[in-house]
């Protein structure tokens, strides 16, 4: 028996070691523009990136998409009146493994308009996974300082798609917010269980 639990154990660990990106991916630079699908519950939209924007943070979502990052992925904050925000995976260790890889700030080089969209962060240096889609003109966030960093760095902008941005289930607004912490150990799982509801990335794939 004990051997058998073992041996389940180590099948286990591989297949999570199997869905961690190897490190060569972070080497990967990107376009000067592309755009990526995504489709969701609701319907799909396309986000187009440029790369003059914010190189690093192109380059990341260029390594991300094309790792499978977003695919599954649970859209945890939506308030119609401000941002829509997802990024964060349904697997620990895919959380675990692109939080240790997380890249430097860059000036906001464009303004934060309605479609917009750029990395969340909290502390400098902070960028990792998390976007945000503006769903109004959010000026603020062009210069509002934190932990001595100016701005957002917008990546890019939604080009199709924003009325099926519009429509993800906004019940929770800003009463009930979600602990990122709790998402990034347990994953949909928390999400499901304490936010019934939620609409989802089924799939984000490159297609230009």
């Amino acid at each position: 028996m004990r051997i058998l639990l073992t041996l389940l154990l180590a099948v286990c660990l591989l297949q999570a070691q199997a869905q961690v990106p190897k490190d060569a991916l972070l080497k990967r630079k990107a376009p000067e523009s592309f755009q990526v699908l995504f489709t969701t519950t609701k319907g799909y939209f396309i986000l187009e990136a440029y790369r003059r924007w914010s190189p690093l943070g192109v380059d990341r979502l260029y390594q991300l998409v094309l790792s499978g990052f977003y695919n599954n992925n649970m859209i945890y904050r939506v308030e119609p009146n401000y941002v829509v925000q997802f990024g964060i995976s349904d697997k620990f260790e895919l959380n675990f493994f692109w939080d240790r890889k997380k890249i430097t700030d860059e000036p906001v080089l464009y303004q934060h308009k309605k479609g917009v969209v750029a990395f969340a962060r909290d502390i400098a240096n902070s960028r990792a996974t998390q976007l945000f889609i503006n769903m109004v003109d959010n000026p603020t966030l062009d210069t509002t300082i934190r932990s001595d960093v100016k701005g957002f760095s917008p990546i890019g902008k939604i080009i199709k798609g924003m009325e099926v941005v519009a429509k993800f289930n906004s019940q929770y607004g800003r009463r009930i917010v979600p602990i990122q912490d709790s998402i990034y150990l347990y994953g949909n799982a928390y999400l499901q269980e304490n936010f019934p509801g939620l609409d989802y990335i089924i799939a984000a794939q490159i297609i230009r």
